[in-house]
């Protein structure tokens, strides 16, 4: 009888601890989840941003005969436009 009482507390223990382990891999697996997640959002940010900043502008200036075509460059500088002969 002595035995057996043993033998279920031995039991109940082991039961706790594998109980106590399920939880803590539920808990690590949720953290997981969440950590990659989030790291998935960051590289697609990153990428949206990069895609976002290669803008480029362009100003076309064409010279007509009767006046000078001048327009403001990207420093702030008044730049004359010249006719290619």
């Amino acid at each position: 009888m002595k035995k057996e009482v043993e033998e279920v507390k031995e039991q109940s223990l082991a039961l706790e601890l594998l109980q106590d382990y399920k939880k803590a891999n539920n808990r690590l697996f949720v953290i997981v989840l969440v950590i990659l997640t989030m790291w998935f959002c960051t590289i697609g940010y990153l990428v949206y941003v990069l895609n976002d900043i290669e803008t480029i502008e362009t100003t076309r200036v064409e010279q007509s005969d009767a006046e000078n075509n001048n327009y403001i460059g990207n420093n702030g500088d008044i730049i004359n436009g010249t006719k290619d002969n």
